[in-house]
């Protein structure tokens, strides 16, 4: 693969990893899940899901590991919206 097209799939990959980690630690201290979508955060979960089978079918690190970080947070909160109901 090309690097050139790595470095900018890891810049994406960063941001986009990054702009979760408010809303999860968030709802982590706050324990207020109301503002949060139930069927936002299972689609949302489940399309970055297939973003990280891509690239791993791709073999783009950038894409597995930002896509891999994001599965969890996202799946964080899930688990916060169930558990804080």
């Amino acid at each position: 693969m090309n690097f050139d097209i790595e470095w900018f799939g890891a810049v994406a990959g960063i941001l986009t990893t990054v702009s979760f980690l408010p809303q999860v630690y968030k709802t982590w201290k706050t324990k207020s899940t109301a503002s949060l979508s139930m069927p936002m955060l299972l689609m949302m979960t489940t399309g970055i899901l297939l973003w990280d089978v891509y690239g791993v079918m791709l073999g783009s690190m950038s894409m597995i590991i930002a896509n891999s970080i994001t599965f969890i947070s996202s799946s964080m909160l899930i688990y916060f919206k169930l558990k804080y109901k």
